[in-house]
């Protein structure tokens, strides 16, 4: 079983930045995409950042220029940097990653375990 284990959200005001982790644990694993979601109070569940194994990052337009989504595959860690947050980006933080072992027949989806984040005006 992999689990994911995300940290650094917290209790910022608007303007200020903050960083995201997320790290997979397991050996033998690949990671084709890493992405991070955003669930609002009330709200469901959207893609904030997303980046694969030789492809170039995607971001939610709410995000683009402000959140930069990097990877480190011989951690198999992804990291949100968020600058210039704003009161909107309040929420619960999840990383998502599609995973592959060679003893599996087919990836699988994991889920990290949700970090807030709380931006003050």
């Amino acid at each position: 079983q992999v689990q994911l284990v995300e940290s650094g959200g917290g209790l910022v005001q608007a303007g200020e930045s903050l960083r995201l982790s997320c790290t997979a644990s397991g050996d033998g694993l690949s990671i084709s995409n890493m992405a991070w979601y955003r669930q609002a109070p009330g709200k469901q569940r959207q893609m904030v950042a997303s980046i694969s194994d030789g492809a170039l990052p995607e971001y939610s337009h709410s995000v683009q220029g402000r959140f930069t989504i990097s990877r480190d595959n011989a951690k198999n860690t992804v990291y949100l940097q968020m600058n210039s947050l704003k009161p909107e980006d309040t929420g619960t933080y999840y990383c998502r990653m599609a995973v592959f072992k060679r003893t599996w027949i087919a990836p699988s989806v994991f889920w990290g375990q949700g970090t807030q984040v709380t931006v003050s005006s």
